[in-house]
Formats: structure tokens, C-alpha cells, sequence
């Protein structure tokens, strides 16, 4: 073999295996599907085999109720096994697309930002829902050894004419080794929380929680549950609700499937004092769009202007049943808007019979804007209608709108 062919054939041999890469990385998605739809098969038969009716046997009381407990655990476990196979096969049947940024585009951005050390590649568009993109891109650092990915998205808005901004998950600096970074479309809502709470009396723990948490999709979840009781296992209680809720959410649930899997996993516990409350307020940050879940949880108040509207549910806490009875309560939010959370403690303390009214002409009387002091207010006020007695764990949480 001369020189000339074997130059010739080493070059045929390296596009055949850049060829043979860009085939296997193009066949990849499609193995992962296969072995996702195949798991969500799986674990549906798996719950096939949980099915059957619950038949009363023929011995004394305590053998029918272990009975049935084990048939409903055996039904829980099958809800588990269906929402797995649920999830499987919506991940599998998503399709990763992209739309390459325009050249003049790409052009400007690389140009512009390379003069600020910054080296751009590979930027591109994701679709959303509702028409929206995301601006996926690579950057690293060309000169520095590390610089603000916020910088950088400021920048590139302006080169757009666009609003964006740093993604929650992006990495928040940018440094010598590339990484991928993604820029969304800045919310049309934004909004503002506050919480002010305060603790049974001769407790040092509330029985109280509350969590604040904002996703990738441009929703702001709000939740707050109160334990059975107070004090330390109250807290724990209601603490692992929400833990276990946001976790729930965080790998793709839906609303009502978390809901019911937390309630699923506290009554397989048979523990009869352990009943804590659900309160959840789901915000759609582009639309301005708001569902309200409660389970066993006090009203809401909606502020708007002057007019309070309550929002309530007359269902029972968590693990009671094996599933929960819920519906969400659905509300268009306008700017200025506020909704009021509050545990049973401040319900309490506005007067068992007249609590409606009372905390009605309270939230109404209100005129902070600040979330933060709405909500100091509104305990302060409880406080003094209960004679300044805190018979109970006492939280308000003050949600407050405002279009962008």
C-alpha cells in the first residue's frame, strides 16, 4: 500500500466513524424510548396484579379490618405502579425539537459577546407551551476566569430585543470549561410572598410549615399544611407533607396525583393522629392563571381592590381515606391582586362562629401592598381578637400580584 492510499483510507476510516456517531446519537433517543415504554408496561402489569375486588371474610371483627387494610394497601400500591407507567410513557412520547437561531442572528450574538470574553456556541430555540422558546446555547470564557451568566443574559436581550432571563437550573457563572446554559422568556406576572407566624404557647415548635417553590414551566407553587396538633411531631408531620409534595412535583406529577400520593403514603401508615392539612396555591406566571387545592385546609381569601371573596372546600385532612375528595378552585389574577392563607389557629382566634366575617373586614381593611407587613398585620389583629392569647400554632401567608 502506498502513502497516498493509506492517507486516503485513514480519512475514509474517520468519516466512517463520524458518519457511524452521528447515526448512533440519532438512534439513541429512540432506544430510550423503546426502554421507557417497555418499564411503563411493566409496571402497568404489575398493577394488573394488585386488581380484585374486597371480600368480607367469615372471622371475627378484627380479622375483616386487618383484611381490609391490606387490600387497601394493596390498592395503593397499585395507584403508585399506574403513575409511574403514566409518567414513563409521557417522558417517552416528548419530542426533544429545536429551531436554529437565525444566521445574521448568530452572527451578532457570537460577535458581540466574543468582544466581552465570552465565547457563544451552538445557540438555538426550544419550543414551550403556548408559543413560547427557550434560547439554548454553550458558553465559556475566553479571557476571565469566570463571569455572570445574568451579565450575559442581559446582554443577549438587548442583541435580541428580547426579555429573557437565566433559567433556575442554569449555572449562574460562566467559566473556562463550556456549559449549557438556557435562557427564558421573563414572566408576564410577577409575584411577591410573605408569611408571619408565631407559636402555641409554653411550644417552641410550630406544628406549622410552609414552602415557596418556583419552576422551570414559569409556575409558582405555594403550599402550607398544618399538623395534628403542635409542638414537635405536629411540625414533623406537616414538614414531610410538604417534602414529600414538592419532590412529587419536582419529578413531573400532576397536581391531583401528588395530592393523592401523600394521602396514599399517611393512611397506609394507620396512624390515627396523623392528620395534617394540604393548602396549595398554583400560579401560572405567564397567564396569570391560579388553581387552589385544599385538603382538610381553611379558607383563602381573594383580595381584589376593595371585595374579599373566600375560597373554601369543606373536605377532611390528609390520610383519612384511601383517596382524597378534591377539585381545584380556579381564579384569573389581575394586577393587584392578593390571596390571604391561613392555618386554623387564625381562624380560631377570629371567633368560631363569626370567623368569616371578621377576617373578611380585616383583610379588606388592610392597605399595605407589601405581603410581608399584610400578613404581620393580619396575625397582630388575630392576636388581639383572641384576647392576645395563642392558644394555637397561628400562620398567614400573603400572595401578592402584579403584572410586569
Amino acid at each position: 500500500m502506498t502513502a497516498g492510499q493509506d492517507i486516503v483510507e485513514r480519512r475514509g476510516n474517520r468519516k466512517e466513524r463520524k458518519k457511524n456517531k452521528e447515526l448512533q446519537s440519532q438512534q439513541l433517543p429512540d432506544l430510550c424510548k423503546t426502554k421507557l415504554l417497555n418499564y411503563a408496561d411493566t409496571f402497568q402489569e404489575l398493577a394488573r396484579s394488585y386488581d380484585g375486588e374486597f371480600h368480607g371474610t367469615d372471622g371475627n371483627r378484627q380479622s375483616v379490618l386487618e383484611t381490609r387494610r391490606l387490600w387497601e394497601n394493596r390498592q395503593i400500591i397499585k395507584g403508585h405502579l399506574n403513575e409511574m407507567a403514566k409518567i414513563m410513557a409521557r417522558v417517552a412520547g416528548e419530542v426533544m425539537s429545536y429551531r436554529p437561531m437565525e444566521e445574521r442572528k448568530k452572527r451578532l450574538l457570537v460577535q458581540a459577546l466574543k468582544e466581552e470574553g465570552i465565547r457563544v456556541e451552538n445557540p438555538c430555540y426550544v419550543p414551550r407551551e403556548n408559543g413560547r422558546e427557550t434560547l439554548v446555547l454553550t458558553m465559556r470564557t475566553n479571557r476571565k476566569p469566570q463571569m455572570s451568566a445574568e451579565d450575559a443574559a442581559d446582554m443577549i436581550s438587548v442583541l435580541l430585543d428580547r426579555h429573557l432571563q437565566l433559567s433556575l437550573n442554569s449555572p449562574y457563572r460562566i467559566e473556562r470549561a463550556p456549559h449549557s446554559y438556557m435562557l427564558e422568556e421573563e414572566t408576564k406576572y410577577l409575584v411577591l410572598t410573605g408569611f408571619s407566624r408565631v407559636t402555641r404557647e409554653n411550644e417552641t415548635i410550630s406544628g406549622d410549615n410552609y414552602t415557596v417553590t418556583e419552576s422551570e414551566k414559569g409556575r409558582l407553587t405555594v403550599m402550607l399544611s398544618d399538623g395534628t396538633g403542635s409542638g414537635e411531631q405536629a411540625g414533623k408531620d406537616s414538614g414531610q407533607v410538604l417534602e414529600l409534595m414538592e419532590k412529587l412535583l419536582e419529578a413531573g406529577y400532576g397536581i391531583d396525583s401528588a395530592v393523592n400520593m401523600v394521602n396514599a403514603s399517611l393512611f397506609a401508615t394507620c396512624e390515627d393522629q396523623k392528620h395534617p392539612t394540604l393548602d396549595l396555591c398554583d400560579i401560572d406566571l405567564y397567564q396569570g392563571k391560579c388553581q387552589i387545592w385544599k385538603v382538610g385546609a381553611s379558607a383563602t381569601f381573594f383580595k381584589r381592590e376593595g371585595a374579599v371573596e373566600t375560597l373554601a372546600a369543606g373536605n377532611l385532612p390528609l390520610g383519612i381515606f384511601q383517596s382524597v375528595d378534591a377539585a381545584p378552585m380556579y381564579r384569573q389574577l389581575q394586577n393587584g391582586d392578593f390571596l390571604v392563607m391561613v392555618t386554623d389557629g387564625v381562624v380560631d382566634a377570629f371567633g368560631a362562629e363569626e370567623y368569616e366575617k371578621g377576617i373578611l373586614r380585616a383583610v379588606a381593611g388592610i392597605e399595605s401592598r407589601n405581603p410581608g407587613e399584610f400578613a404581620e398585620k393580619l396575625l397582630r389583629m388575630a392576636i388581639c381578637r383572641n384576647g392576645g392569647r395563642i392558644r394555637d400554632d397561628m400562620t398567614v401567608g400573603v400572595i401578592g400580584i402584579w403584572k410586569d
